[in-house]
C-alpha cells in the first residue's frame, strides 16, 4: 500500500444522489471509496448521504480516511447530509460548492450519475482547458456507462470543435486502481489562485 500523505491529500468525485437502476453502480462506488482510502487518499464530494454519494462517502469512512461533504444551502435538506458521518462545509451557491471542491482537491473522479454530474465534469474540464487548473480528472468507466459520451467527446474531435489535447484532458479507465493510479499520478499543477468562498455553518 502507498504511504499516506501528511496532510491528507483529497479527491473530488462527481457522481449521483441515485442509486441508479443496477446494483453495479453502488458497488462500483463502494469499490472506488475503499481504494481510495487505501491509497492514502481522503474524499471531497456533494455531501449526499444517499445514493452513488452515499455509497462512496460510507465506503472512504469505513477505510479510515477524511471526508469533506461540500453543499449549498438550498439543498441541505433535499440531500440529507447530516445523516453522513462527513465533514459537512454549506456554501451559499452552487458556484460557491463547486469553488470551494475545486480549491481542496489534488484531482477529480467521475461516477455513475445524472445531469448534475455531468454539469460537473464538463465544468472542471473547460478550466483545465483554459488553464484556470490543471488538475487530472478520470471517468471511472466499469461497465461503459460512459461509453455514449466518449464517442461524443470522439465526434468533437473529428468535426474539429475540440483539439485532440484537449480531449485528452478527460481520461477515463474501467480499473479503480487504474484510476487512481492516474489521479494520483497526474499533473496537479494549479495554474492561477482559486477563486474566493465563504463557507458557513451547517444548520442544525
Amino acid at each position: 500500500m502507498p504511504p499516506s500523505p501528511a496532510p491528507w491529500e483529497r479527491v473530488c468525485v462527481f457522481c449521483g444522489i441515485r442509486p441508479g437502476t443496477a446494483p453495479h453502480h453502488v458497488q462500483l462506488a463502494r469499490d472506488f471509496g475503499t481504494a481510495l482510502a487505501l491509497h492514502g487518499r481522503g474524499l471531497v464530494y456533494g455531501a449526499g448521504s444517499t445514493g452513488i454519494m452515499g455509497a462512496v462517502a460510507e465506503a472512504v469512512l469505513a477505510a479510515g480516511a477524511p471526508v469533506t461533504g461540500v453543499i449549498p444551502r438550498q439543498l441541505f435538506e433535499r440531500e440529507r447530509p447530516d445523516a453522513s458521518r462527513a465533514e459537512v462545509r454549506v456554501v451559499e451557491s452552487m458556484h460557491e460548492r463547486k469553488a470551494l471542491m475545486y480549491r481542496l482537491s489534488t484531482g477529480f473522479a467521475v461516477l455513475s450519475g445524472g445531469l448534475g454530474t455531468l454539469e460537473e465534469l464538463l465544468e472542471v474540464a473547460t478550466w483545465n482547458q483554459l488553464g484556470f487548473h490543471r488538475k487530472p480528472l478520470v471517468l471511472v468507466n466499469r461497465g461503459g456507462f460512459f461509453d455514449p459520451l466518449l464517442t461524443m467527446l470522439d465526434t468533437m474531435v473529428g468535426n474539429g470543435f475540440l483539439e485532440p489535447a484537449d480531449r485528452a484532458l478527460i481520461q477515463d479507465s474501467s480499473d479503480v486502481d487504474d484510476a487512481l493510479h492516474r489521479l494520483t499520478h497526474g499533473e496537479g499543477r494549479a495554474a492561477g489562485p482559486a477563486p474566493s468562498v465563504r463557507t458557513v455553518s451547517a444548520p442544525r
